[in-house]
């Protein structure tokens, strides 16, 4: 029997969002004259290739490796 896969959509809080930074990259990612066209296309792509659940694991995992990896 298949196991169901774990919704990453809703739940307990494990992260708080800061403000004023979803703020900024909101403002990176719709207003910025280098930074928004390849966001948007990059949104775009994502939106079409993958379902909700998929898009959050690709949100976490990103949150994650932006946490714990230097560039």
């Amino acid at each position: 029997m298949p196991v169901k896969p774990t919704s990453l959509l809703g739940g307990e809080s494990v992260y708080c969002i800061n403000e004023a930074q979803l703020k900024e990259a909101v403002r990176l990612s719709e207003g910025d004259t280098d930074s928004a066209p390849r966001l948007q296309r990059l949104i775009e792509t994502i939106e079409a290739e993958c379902n909700r659940n998929e898009r959050a694991a690709l949100a976490f995992t990103l949150i994650q490796r932006l946490r714990t990896q230097t560039d």
